[in-house]
């Protein structure tokens, strides 16, 4: 059975965006799991994500206070569809970040990861895929905000990046 999840991070919210964007709630009602990589800013966020998802798996970032940090973990993990998955805020610089996430996630098939806001799709020599979905609510350099969308089957995952309209992102 395919597990369609959404892929989000960095939302800010209310800090960098009032709101996550309509489609990204119309994605989460058409998700079966929604992974969130840290930089919420709020329990209300948290509360409504967990409220609206049919599955929540996430993180703490290092921009969420003691009350978030209290309610998830640093490192967030489920196995889904045969495939040992695990949700982290920061992974340092680009520079090495595969040598180090292979080293650190031996145990891992998929690492969704935040803190960047610039969408990350590789794969280390021993098969770790590394995904950054960017963020829905704050472009920074990006001509974008951004999400993911996987598909999860049998051990397989198929990933698509979604730009938001510009109209819907908030710009610097």
């Amino acid at each position: 059975m395919t597990t369609r999840a959404l892929l989000i991070a960095d939302t800010h919210v209310p800090k960098r965006a009032k709101a996550l964007p309509a489609q990204i709630w119309d994605e989460v009602e058409a998700a079966d799991l929604v992974i969130h990589a840290g930089d919420w800013v709020s329990e209300d966020l948290l509360d409504e994500l967990q409220e609206r998802s049919h599955t929540l798996l996430a993180c703490w970032g290092n921009n969420d206070g003691p009350g978030l940090r209290a309610r998830l973990p640093e490192v967030g993990t489920a196995v889904v569809g045969g495939v040992r998955i695990a949700v982290v805020h920061e992974t340092d610089a680009a520079k090495g970040r595969e040598a180090r996430m292979q080293d650190a996630y031996q145990d891992k098939d998929l690492l969704v990861f935040g803190h960047s806001h610039i969408p990350w799709d590789t794969i280390t020599p021993s098969g770790l895929r590394l995904l950054n979905p960017g963020s829905p609510t704050d472009r920074r350099r990006q001509p974008y905000c951004t999400y993911m969308v996987a598909r999860i089957d049998n051990g397989t995952v198929d990933v698509e990046l979604h730009q938001l309209p510009l109209r819907t992102s908030r710009t610097r």
